[in-house]
């Protein structure tokens, strides 16, 4: 199988007092034509990372390969075959749509037109439209065909909806699924366990400046041995049950206090459900709020940190 990006040991540290260790011996393969996500939250390592991996940040060690070929040797070469849409883009307020991409087109060797670039994102109705009078969904698509104007090999889409209303995601979702089926590799950082779950081949859960789970969403899922979660608080204060004593439920996983109540991950629960009230009823407890959902990857992130993927 071809593997677009590889890097192994792969470090960097910012010099200060004290210096700042920001990706410390992470290892990564990124196959060609897969939607991989790299998630964690803020402060994980995951935009130094990227940046390396584009070429904007040198790494203090390890290897780096993108598309079999080295920053610091084939730094021309790698530029026409990637697209980086970054964390935050500025464009021009002045510019139109369609001048912005023949601006960006300009760069590269085999610039692709800007009509095809704007019907790929949905911008076409809006090409003589300046920059500045786009909405936030509107500006994102447009910083993704800059991106997509050199007809890339390789697709870099840093947290590509921070910030954007419900149905301005949905429009940068669909724009993914359709780069992805059409074979394009794109590498997606996110801190939307959603958004991974639905647009991702395979995902890294970084923590740290280190890999800490690899796999697809649903093996990551899995390893929590329940696919569904029930979390549920009682009236009164300090009336809690104590978490240890809810692990001998039929089919409860794994008990984990939260700050409004506590959670349990559970394999079935028409039969958790039933003996969690029972047992709360017999002990005098009356539920304030009880909440099932099938488990997810933050889910995941929480089981492997102990802490939730929001958290700073």
């Amino acid at each position: 199988m071809d593997i677009a990006i590889r890097c192994r040991d792969l470090r960097k540290v910012y010099e200060g007092k004290p210096p700042v260790e920001a990706v410390r011996g992470l290892d990564l393969e990124v196959r060609t034509g897969e939607c991989f996500g790299i998630l964690g939250p803020n402060g994980a390592g995951k935009t130094t990372t990227v940046e390396i991996l584009e070429g904007i940040l040198q790494a203090t060690g390890g290897e780096v390969e993108v598309l079999g070929l080295r920053w610091g040797r084939n730094d021309r070469a790698l530029r026409e075959r990637i697209g980086v849409s970054l964390q935050e883009t500025r464009l021009a307020d002045k510019l139109t749509v369609e001048e912005t991409l023949e601006l960006f087109g300009s760069f590269y060797k085999k610039g692709r037109p800007a009509a095809e670039v704007m019907a790929e994102v949905g911008l076409t109705e809006k090409r003589k439209s300046w920059v500045v009078k786009l909405s936030g969904g509107q500006r994102q698509r447009l910083a993704v065909a800059c991106a997509l104007v050199s007809d890339p090999d390789l697709l870099f889409l840093d947290e590509p909806t921070t910030g954007l209303d419900p149905q301005s995601r949905r429009q940068i979702w669909d724009l993914v699924r359709d780069l992805r089926r059409r074979g394009r590799t794109i590498l997606l950082t996110t801190h939307y366990m959603d958004e991974a779950e639905r647009l991702c081949d395979r995902v890294a859960v970084v923590d740290y400046g280190r890999v800490i789970a690899l796999g697809t969403p649903s093996e990551l899922i899995a390893s929590l041995k329940g696919e569904h979660v029930v979390e549920f608080a009682v009236n009164g204060d300090g009336r809690m049950p104590a978490p240890q004593t809810l692990l001998d439920l039929p089919s409860v996983r794994s008990v984990r206090p939260e700050s409004d109540g506590i959670l349990l991950t559970v394999g079935e629960p028409h039969v958790a459900i039933p003996a969690l009230l029972e047992r709360l009823g017999r002990e005098g407890r009356t539920l304030s709020r009880l909440v099932t959902r099938h488990a997810g990857l933050e889910d995941v992130f929480v089981a492997l940190t102990g802490r939730h993927l929001r958290d700073e």
